[in-house]
């Protein structure tokens, strides 16, 4: 497998040629530079100034012929629409179907046009990369950012491609208005719902959706879920994606995703006084929450595993096992046996089937809704981390039936054994096992009859990058030979936990900290609110509730801000240092040290902390998702996988903290538990600083 320049060299339109980024002569000019600074014959201000004026005559190329190009096909279109009035007038079915070609002809050749716009922008990120490696600069952020906002803007057309979309948009209107709609007079603005059955339309929805990468909520929160994806797919990946996609079985895993936080923080209200009703201290509530956390570890682990071969068999054992465990959560309390409790806690991480519900929507849903659906994910996720503490604050109750006790210890478990039922129920109906890839590539194909089909189904064969290719130059950006040569395993993903680690890049292991860090401080938050405000404020068991309801609503809400305001007004990394000084604020805010202890200091501190830390989370895993090895997008051992197991690890630590300093008294349980989350936040604010002040 050779690097990126020799591929986009081999797989150049040869009509077009003169027009490419010169991707070559850019990367031998960035070595030039990094020699000649060196050797002090050049200054670091003078190569800033010559690789800007060369990058914007590379761009002012492609754009001036992009928009030739564009003319052109903009007056092919043009005298299409003049022959389709005087068919209006004097109707002619061959003349029709002639007419129709045509303008599928047009769309074929508007389909290179955005290839070609598609290659020149990923050649030019990769050279502003290699820039940035090789000289330690943030010169991508000061380029991009100094020619994409100027009034004159070429990088613009690039990127956004606006006046493409016009193009693809009369072409579409035109095929539409010539399909035979029984008679119907509307147009695809009337009805944009309604599919227009024509490939080439398809083939340039596909093109200018895989162009399309402008920061908005919706790509925010997808990246929220650390749903690892390939950044490039062809075609032939596309169809495969549709074929096993099944709508319901996406809502299953959705719903999945969201019982299961429910179920984690349905208990935190009570968590306490149940411990105390089986003779407990109430700092057993840490040990009883984290036991979840604990089975959790071990459970993504083979569940990870398991979704390689399977979907709906990890998905029924999943609800089967947390039926089990809230049947024991609950029984516990008529059987007077904390390990009972544990125990049922313990079945019920053993339940987390996270890792699947994060593989099918990487591996089964087609990449034009992946983001959508990984936005659902978190928003389940959030829903389920604000319904639960709701859901605790309503079952206030007492009464029996025969020997069994209905309270607001037990309710909780009795009502997620139910839910779970009720999901099996519906898991079995509805779900759709996904077809293999093997099968889904044996399966019948029609032959290519002509040119043009081969054209709409394989035009991107020739011409886009394989993921593969992308991972190379990644991989070797220090390199400079264009003939080299990569081993067929720098390809493969990872087969162990030590081999994964092993391909975290120091800014990566940073990131991860970054990740326990703001895990650890949130569930000190949660886990002990209920102890800590009995103590105080002798909060009743529904106040709690709404107090942590109230934290889980913050969560979408702030991520509508960020996603489209804040990360379109500051860099990630600016973000990103920002809320980790506001979690350490909320953190020292936090601390007993005046007396008295008062409400507003307690709510004002924790809200400042976990709001913080979800800005925090959304970056974090934003940039995480950028820098992490390509090799981990996929297999058992995965980014999505190192970054769950390191979030459940820091719950498991939190939860333990909490039972341990609970021998300590519940006096100093707030400032005992607080300690380790300031120290630790101290050290991922950091080595964030240092990390990339080196890098940058």
């Amino acid at each position: 497998m050779v690097a990126f320049g020799k591929k986009l060299k081999d797989r150049q339109i040869q009509e077009w040629q003169g027009y490419y980024i010169n991707y070559k002569l850019m990367k031998k000019k960035v070595k030039q530079y990094d020699n000649q600074i060196k050797a002090g014959s050049l200054d670091r201000r003078h190569v800033l100034k010559d690789f800007s004026r060369m990058l914007d005559n590379q761009i002012e190329r492609i754009v001036l012929f992009m928009l030739e190009q564009q003319g052109v096909l903009a007056s092919r279109i043009s005298e299409l629409n003049k022959q389709q009035e005087s068919l209006q007038e004097q109707p002619d079915i061959s003349k029709i179907i002639e007419l129709r070609e045509s303008y599928r002809d047009v769309g074929r050749d508007l389909l290179k046009l955005l290839f070609f716009v598609e290659i020149n922008a990923i050649g030019l990120r990769k050279i502003l990369k290699k820039f940035d490696k090789r000289f330690g600069y943030r010169f991508t952020d000061y380029y991009v950012k100094t020619r994409a906002n100027h009034p004159y803007s070429q990088l613009q057309q690039v990127f956004k491609h606006v006046g493409l979309g016009a193009v693809v948009g009369a072409i579409s209107r035109n095929l539409a208005d010539l399909q035979d709609r029984q008679g119907s007079y509307l147009s695809i603005y009337d009805q944009p719902s309604l599919p227009l059955q024509d490939s080439v339309v398809d083939s340039l929805q596909a093109a200018v959706d895989r162009l399309s990468h402008s920061t908005n909520f919706l790509n925010f929160l997808a990246q929220h879920a650390l749903i690892m994806q390939e950044e490039f797919p062809t075609p032939v990946e596309e169809q495969v994606d549709d074929q096993r996609y099944h709508f319901m079985s996406l809502i299953l895993n959705l719903a999945n995703t969201f019982l299961y936080m429910v179920n984690t923080y349905i208990i935190v209200p009570t968590a306490d006084d149940y411990s105390m009703s089986l003779g407990a201290a109430a700092t057993v509530c840490g040990i009883v929450i984290g036991a979840m956390a604990i089975a959790q570890i071990f459970s993504s682990v083979y569940f990870s595993a398991w979704s390689n071969r399977s979907y709906f068999r990890p998905l029924v054992f999943s609800s089967i096992v947390l039926f089990v465990g809230n049947i024991m959560y609950a029984l516990a309390y008529d059987l007077n046996s904390i390990p009972v409790l544990l125990i049922g806690r313990i079945f019920c991480g053993l339940g987390s089937a996270r890792a699947v519900n994060r593989r099918y929507i990487s591996d089964c849903v087609p990449l034009k809704i992946r983001m959508q659906a990984s936005a659902g994910f978190v928003s389940a996720s959030a829903l389920g981390m604000a319904c639960g503490p709701a859901l605790a604050g309503l079952l206030q109750t007492n009464f029996k039936i025969y020997k069994l006790t209905f309270n607001q210890d037990t309710l909780p478990g009795w009502l997620m054994a139910f839910a779970w039922l009720v999901y099996l129920i519906w898991l079995w109906i509805s779900f759709r096992e996904p077809a293999t890839e093997t099968e889904v590539n044996t399966g019948p194909q029609e032959p290519a009859n002509n040119e043009n089909d081969v054209l709409e189904s394989g035009i991107t064969q020739p011409l886009l990058l394989k993921v593969e290719d992308n991972q190379q130059d990644d991989e070797n950006d220090q390199e400079y030979d264009e003939s080299e040569e990569a081993p067929e395993e720098s390809r493969q993903p990872a087969n162990s936990i030590a081999e994964a680690y092993r391909l975290l890049t120091p800014s990566v292991k940073v990131q991860l900290l970054i990740y326990f860090m703001l895990k650890y401080a949130m569930e000190i938050l949660l886990s002990e609110s209920s102890v800590v405000t009995t103590y105080y404020f002798s909060w009743s068991t529904g106040t709690v509730a709404i107090f942590l309801a109230c934290l889980g609503l913050t969560v979408l809400p702030i991520n509508v801000v960020v996603g489209s305001y804040i990360s379109n007004m500051f860099e990630d990394r600016q973000i990103l240092l920002a809320s980790e000084i506001m979690v350490f604020l909320g953190i020292l805010g936090s601390f007993h040290i005046v007396s008295p202890y008062t409400v507003p200091q307690y709510v004002c501190s924790g809200l400042i902390m976990f709001v913080a830390a979800e800005v925090l989370e959304g970056v974090n895993l934003s940039l995480l998702s950028r820098v992490m090895s390509s090799r981990l997008s996929r297999g058992t051992y995965n980014g999505g996988l190192l970054s769950t197991e390191a979030g459940t690890f820091a719950r498991v630590i939190a939860d333990v903290t909490i039972t341990l300093a609970g021998y300590l008294g519940q006096s100093k349980l707030l400032n005992v538990t607080l300690l380790p989350s300031l120290l630790i936040c101290v050290a991922s604010i950091i080595a964030t600083c240092y990390t990339y002040n080196s890098l940058y």
